[in-house]
Formats: C-alpha cells, sequence, structure tokens
C-alpha cells in the first residue's frame, strides 16, 4: 500500500499531469495558486489575470473533455497593467486573504510550465487539502498501474462519493477492466482455475456478469479506502464488510492493506487468513494463521480458525492442540468431529500396508466426507486406492476434484518428501489418462524432490517405457507400418498392461491389419478403464459394424450420440447400422 500512502504529496495534483506541457496561459507559483491578483512592491501595478481566470473557469465547466484544446489557439493576450485599490478583489471560490510576496525572477522562470516547474519544489504540508492528497494517490496509483490515461480532478475542494470528477465512469456494457480503480482484485488466480463454484470448499469461481458487477464496485471501494486516510481499523472495517457480502477477493486486499501499516495487529493477519481460506487458498491461510498466533499466542479465535484449516488439511493431532486452546471459542463438538476423522485416517493407513484397495477408498471417502475436504494426500489415497481397482477415469476425477495448491505451498506444508508421494500419485493418474508429457514432468520433479523416493524411480522408469513406445508406434502407423505400430504399443503395454491409450491405439492396428475380435477386445479393456473414451467406443462400434453385428454397434452409436450430439459422422454411423438391422430382420427400410 506505499502507492496509496498519505506522505507522498504533489503540488498540483491530476492538474498538473494534465495540462504539465501545454501553455495556454500564463502560470503562476503553487502558492499564489488560489489568488486573483499579485501586488508589486511599488503597489502601483498589478496583472490582470481576469481574462485568464475566465477562461480557465469555462475550461473547468468542460469536465474532462478536451477537445475544445485541440482546436486552434488565439493569439497569447498581452497582460494589461492598470492601477487598482490596495485591497483584494472577491474571487469565485473561498479565498485565503494573506499579504503576497513578489516571487523573485528566478522562481518566475522556474515556475513558468506547470509541467517541469514544479517537479522539484516541496510544498508545505499545511498547503495541501485532503482533495490535494487523495488526487497524488490515485496519480501514483495509476502511474504504478501504468496507466497514463488522466482525467482532470473535480473543480472543488472535495470529492464527491458517487460522483467522482477525476474517475471515469464505466460504460454501459463496456470493459470496465481499462480506467477503473480497484483497491482490491480477486486473484483467484487461482493459480489454476480448476476450483468449484463454492464458498468454503477449495476454491470460489464466479461467474463472469457477477465478477462485472464487483468491477463495477471496485472505484467506489477505492475512494472509500482512499477517505479513510490510510486508518487499518477503517481498512479492516471494511473488509469486514466485503467478507459478510462475500467479495472476499476485496476484503483479502484491505486485510492486506492494514497489514502494510501495521503489521503487528494479530486480528488483521486471522481475517485474512478468513478471507483465504474462503477464497480456497487454505495453505496460505494456515500460514497467516500461524503468523498470528505468534503476535498473539493466546489468540483464542486465531487458534480455533487454525484448528479447523488443519482439520480440512487432515492434520488432526493440530487441529486437536488448536482447538483444546481456543478457549470458548471450540467446544467437545469439534475435538470429537477431528477424532472421528482421525480413526479414518488410521484404518488408510491399515488398508494400504495390506493392501486391501477397497478398504482404502472407503476410509479416505469418509475421511473427505467428515472434514478433511482439502487434504491433497488424503485425496491422493483415494486416487491410489481407484487406480489399483483399474477405474482410471474415477481417479482422474478425484484428483480433479480435490483441492488444487501451489507447488511452493504444498513444499512449505508437507515438505520435499510429502510433496514427492503426492506427486507420485500424480504422474500415475496422468498416465493412465493419457498425458504422458505431464506425467514425465510430475515424476521428475518428485525424483528432484525425493532422489532416494523407490516408488517415484520405478514410476519414472515406467512413465518413459511406456511415452517412448507410444511415440513409436505413432510413427509406424503414420507411415502406415501397422504390423510394427503393433509390436510398439505390445511393448508399452509389458511395462503398463493396463493403460487405455495404448490399448486403444493397438485395437486400430489390429483393424487395419483385419483382426477384428482382437480390436473389439482391446477396446472394451479401454473402455472398462474410462467408459468416457469416446475413441475407443467409436472405434468398436465401427468394428462392430464391419462384423455386421449390428445391435452391439447401434449400441455403442446410441452411447456416442448422446455425449456428442453435434457428431456428424456418429449420427451417419447409428443410421447406417439401424438400416442393415431392418434389414436383416426383413422390415421395409
Amino acid at each position: 500500500m506505499e502507492e496509496f500512502s498519505p506522505e507522498r504529496r504533489s503540488g498540483c495534483g491530476i492538474l498538473n499531469a494534465v495540462f504539465g506541457k501545454r501553455n495556454f496561459w500564463p502560470r503562476r507559483t503553487t502558492s499564489t495558486g488560489s489568488l486573483h491578483i499579485i501586488n508589486n512592491n511599488n503597489n502601483n501595478n498589478v496583472i490582470n489575470d481576469k481574462t485568464a481566470a475566465n477562461s480557465n473557469t469555462k475550461r473547468r465547466r468542460s469536465g474532462s473533455d478536451e477537445t475544445e484544446f485541440l482546436g486552434p489557439e488565439a493569439p497569447p493576450l498581452k497582460p494589461s497593467v492598470k492601477s487598482v485599490p490596495n485591497h483584494p478583489k472577491p474571487h469565485q471560490q473561498n479565498l485565503v486573504q494573506k499579504p503576497v510576496v513578489e516571487p523573485s525572477r528566478a522562481t518566475t522562470t522556474a515556475t513558468q510550465g506547470y509541467g517541469n516547474g514544479n517537479l522539484g519544489r516541496k510544498v508545505p504540508k499545511e498547503t495541501i487539502s485532503i482533495s490535494g492528497e487523495l488526487e497524488s494517490m490515485i496519480v501514483d496509483h495509476q502511474k504504478s498501474k501504468g496507466n497514463s490515461n488522466l482525467l482532470r480532478a473535480s473543480s472543488s475542494n472535495m470529492m464527491i462519493y458517487g460522483n467522482l470528477g477525476n474517475l471515469r465512469q464505466p460504460a454501459a456494457g463496456g470493459n470496465t477492466t481499462t480506467n477503473s480503480y480497484s483497491v482490491a482484485k480477486d486473484n483467484v488466480s487461482t493459480p489454476n482455475g480448476k476450483y468449484p463454484n463454492t464458498v468454503m470448499g477449495n476454491v470460489v469461481k464466479k461467474p463472469v456478469e457477477e465478477k462485472r458487477k464487483e468491477e463495477q464496485q471496485q472505484p467506489a471501494s477505492l475512494c472509500r479506502a482512499l477517505s479513510t486516510r490510510m486508518d487499518p481499523e477503517q481498512l479492516k472495517f471494511m473488509g469486514n464488510e466485503d467478507y459478510k457480502n462475500g467479495r472476499f477477493g476485496e476484503a483479502l486486499a484491505l486485510y492486506e492493506a492494514a497489514i502494510a501499516i501495521d503489521p503487528n495487529k494479530a486480528s488483521y493477519r486471522s481475517n485474512k487468513s478468513a478471507a483465504l481460506a474462503a477464497l480456497g487458498r487454505v495453505l496460505e491461510a494456515v500460514f497467516e494463521c500461524r503468523e498470528a498466533i505468534k503476535i498473539e499466542p493466546h489468540y483464542h479465535r486465531a487458534h480455533h480458525r487454525s484448528a479447523n484449516l488443519y482439520l480440512r488439511l487432515g492434520d488432526v493431532e493440530k487441529a486437536i492442540y488448536h482447538y483444546k486452546h481456543a478457549g470458548l471459542e471450540a467446544d467437545q463438538d469439534d475435538i470429537a468431529k477431528a477424532r472421528t476423522v482421525q480413526t479414518h485416517l488410521n484404518k488408510c493407513t491399515e488398508a494400504k500396508r495390506r493392501r486391501d484397495w477397497n478398504s482404502l477408498l472407503k476410509e479416505s471417502d469418509s475421511a473427505i466426507n467428515d472434514g478433511a475436504d482439502s487434504a491433497p494426500q488424503i485425496f491422493a489415497l483415494k486416487a491410489e486406492a481407484l487406480l489399483k481397482l483399474h477405474r482410471h477415469q474415477d481417479a482422474d476425477k478425484t484428483l480433479l476434484g480435490g483441492p488444487i495448491f501451489n507447488f511452493d505451498d504444498l513444499n512449505k506444508y508437507f515438505g520435499p518428501i510429502g510433496n514427492a508421494n503426492l506427486l507420485v500419485v500424480r504422474a500415475q493418474v496422468d498416465m493412465a489418462a493419457g498425458r504422458f508429457d505431464e506425467a514425465l514432468g510430475a515424476i521428475q520433479r518428485a525424483v528432484k524432490l525425493d532422489p532416494n523416493n523407490k516408488e517415484a524411480n520405478t514410476v519414472m522408469r515406467k512413465a518413459r517405457a511406456v511415452a517412448a513406445a507410444r511415440s513409436n508406434g505413432n510413427e509406424h502407423f503414420k507411415a502406415s507400418k501397422f504390423s510394427e505400430a503393433c509390436l510398439a504399443y505390445v511393448e508399452g503395454l509389458e511395462h503398463d498392461p493396463h493403460n487405455a491409450v495404448l490399448l486403444c491405439n493397438r485395437a486400430a492396428c489390429w483393424s487395419k491389419l483385419g483382426h477384428l475380435e482382437k480390436a473389439v477386445d482391446d477396446c472394451t479393456h479401454a473402455l472398462n478403464l474410462r467408459p468416457a473414451y469416446t475413441k475407443a467406443r467409436l472405434r468398436r462400434a465401427d468394428c462392430n459394424f464391419k462384423m455386421k453385428k449390428w445391435e452391439a454397434s447401434i449400441q455403442d452409436y446410441t452411447i456416442l450420440v448422446r455425449e456428442t450430439p453435434d457428431n456428424e459422422e456418429v449420427k451417419k454411423g447409428l443410421s447406417q447400422a439401424q438400416m442393415q438391422l431392418n434389414k436383416q430382420n426383413g422390415e421395409v427400410v
């Protein structure tokens, strides 16, 4: 929040940025900008600035529209000199009537241009109004965001909440992100964009229309933040309002702003943790709770929040510890819930040791449903059980539906060895789904994190062999060398007998070589592993059609039409199979 710091000041605000390089009227120094006349030492001659003042007033009325400045310029008027009484003249706005000292020649020369003359001058603190300070903050904010389209500020000395003169209002239906300001933007950068649409789940994926509405409200949020003059308690209060209204991204940014001003306040860290958890960033939320407890070791709410997060991550022992230190924030039901999850995890460990994959699947699923809904290690156990049960499609769905965390955050929380174990399961699931490049990348990272992991090294050798076999087989198939391609796929299946992609590719070779029964068998095996494998089902339907097994072909084509309603090839195949079946039954076509 350094860019919004009230310590940064500017003498001219946004007017300086807009008119800095245009010499439309004679320049005045900052200290005399609010006065109408300048007296000489002898008080006989003054510069009549009436014409310039009128012109300036007209320009202010024109708002931010600069088109009138782009037209032909009139010749500059020479200042007329005449005698006037020695009393100040009333001005259109409020004047501060103070004795004015005529600037020296050097000072006058240095301040002839608004754009460059005041760059090195320091304006006294007492001469800067609140609007000037806010304008300076907005200019700094624009510069930091790389936006040079500065607009004129409001002509008065205060910023109106609903209709700001120096903020471009978003046009209806237009892009509201280019010229609008925001003290908070939801980064639900997420890192991977795979978060489900839920508040307290792993992540929040907001609809487009809802996101647009929030972006349109962000300029007001900025002005509210600026109007607090960076009071951290007020920023926290505003963050709480956004949090209650479901605007977790804005709430997070406001809490971060408060922390930047006062990093030693435990409540700011705890509230930031709540916002992160609502956005599905559970690991980051845990880290913030840790900081809050370091600042205030007996902060009961932070302990309770930390316990809930540890339970979601499947770290039951830490959850119970923090529940016991949460005072009245926690009760016996919380501890009982944690102990239930612990029971399921103990059974998971025993089931894996006995290689009882059905029990492992059951207990891991129970642990997730009873509270450990963001525990990547438990989702990995469930996916591993499904792989062993040859339910590859379900294993892939399990990991895709599980928590997605940043790689560095996983390393920080679980350590290199724990993260390596997660990557081993990820690599096996990717390989089963036919994502060979992703599988190789994951297992290589696992081996790098834990070089002594025997399972990781075994999976890496397997992944390399399967990927190489698939690549060689594809090259031979493209060259119409179907026998050689079939042998390459067989070699890959020796390392991974249940790889659906290799089975489907070998079925294509069998079909080209005229071994339709073998092709159907391979397709059936692949579909048992991955029921939604469209290519395998289409290939089996085609082989059954060639073998004149019309009913089996129609059955597969019917499923394909339901799954891919826009596929004309599938519709044509179904129509032809039905026509052949009708002919066989002696029906009129």
